[in-house]
């Protein structure tokens, strides 16, 4: 419980750089508050934003989300039992998140499970909403956020969900290649569009490659 609570106040403080970061872009508070809600996904919110306030298309921001927030297929293949039936689990499924559906894996009874499910989950949903809502007010009367560094805290959050699977060859190379593909086509399309064509990585980078002697041995 005590791990829930940091992260859930950790996610808090990443909400107060959102909001403030997303009204200072442009992004109307009412419209930044109803995703924290509707959403309730800190990295597809963030993209979203962040695509928006760049002048990218709302539909590309969108489809952006969709393709990060497409991770919770699998999470919800593996905590099927978790969430439970009903009306719990039409709840259970929008609280579904990288940080809960962990926390529930990290358990070994199922009623443990759920129990750190819902915990953070509610956590978040709690703290998510609130830290972007003090975010929004900063923001409007903060001028310029940038020189407080709130900006540099969404590519600081991303930057360190990434570099863990980085260790693993096929996985730096896709990441490699798909990093290449987006500098390269940023000049010529729009705003949102070179993080989707980024993901051709995946085609190239994930490929069927024979393992290294490290990675079989690991």
């Amino acid at each position: 419980m005590r791990a829930i609570v940091l992260v859930c106040l950790a996610d808090g403080l990443v909400g107060i750089s959102y909001g403030a970061v997303a009204v200072n872009a442009g992004v109307e508070p009412w419209v930044v508050i109803a995703l924290t809600l509707l959403v309730l996904a800190g990295a597809s919110e963030i993209l979203f934003v962040g695509i928006v306030a760049a002048g990218g298309s709302p539909v590309t921001a969108a489809l952006a989300g969709l393709l990060v927030n497409s991770r919770h297929l699998p999470f919800g293949l593996a905590i099927h039992e978790v969430v439970g039936t009903g009306w719990r689990r039409v709840v259970g499924t929008h609280l579904m998140n990288d940080e809960s559906v962990v926390f529930a894996l990290d358990q070994d009874t199922l009623s443990r499970k759920r129990a750190a499910f819902w915990a953070c989950g509610l956590g978040i949903l709690l703290c998510w909403p609130a830290g972007a809502a003090i975010g929004v007010f900063a923001g409007s009367v903060i001028e310029d956020t940038d020189a407080f560094g709130l900006d540099a805290m969404f590519p600081a959050v991303l930057l360190a969900l990434v570099f863990p699977a980085l260790r693993v060859r096929r996985t730096r190379r896709a990441a490699l290649i798909g990093a290449v593909v987006a500098i390269a086509a940023t000049p010529f399309l729009p705003a949102g569009v070179p993080v989707l064509l980024s993901l051709v990585g995946l085609l190239f980078g994930l490929g069927r490659a024979k393992p290294s002697q490290t990675e079989a041995v690991s």
